[in-house]
């Protein structure tokens, strides 16, 4: 089943894409959810359309996007959280703490587009990814450090 995504859904695709997935995502979940529509004709020529008259404005959100992956560059954040004798931490570090610690430096990324490259269990540096933008992915560096 074709569907064409009204806004971007982790995992699947972005705004504007047309995707194939299993019927029964597409009927039970991302229809009903208001995330997609079925991907016929008319849609698909109303999308087309859409995407036409906006491409100067998407072309100036990926600009912005790129301005802000530039200012960011190559900082180290620092995350204090509770960490045990062994060096494991209790809880877990969360993209709002990432997120948080960004606008401190004066950059505002939505925790939503903050993921880990991996699991984040004992203090040390690690490296978490900023999707900006459908075409700016921005790596960062974090050091996990007790409180």
């Amino acid at each position: 089943m074709e569907v064409i995504l009204k806004d971007d859904v982790k995992f699947l695709g972005y705004k504007n894409d047309i995707v194939t997935v299993k019927p029964g995502y597409g009927r039970n979940y991302l229809i009903p959810q208001g995330l997609a529509v079925l991907a016929d004709k008319t849609n698909k020529k109303i999308v087309a359309e859409n995407i036409r008259q906006a491409a100067h404005k998407l072309e100036k959100i990926q600009n912005d996007a790129q301005d802000l992956a530039n200012k960011i560059g190559d900082i180290t954040l620092e995350i204090p959280t509770k960490v045990g004798e062994t060096g494991k931490i209790f809880g877990s570090v969360t993209t709002n703490q990432i997120s948080e610690a960004l606008k401190a430096k004066g950059h505002d990324v939505d925790r939503k587009r903050i993921s880990f490259d991996q699991d984040v269990k004992t203090a040390g540096e690690y490296t978490a990814t900023l999707n900006l933008h459908k075409e700016v992915k921005h790596q960062i560096r974090f050091n996990v450090v007790a409180e």
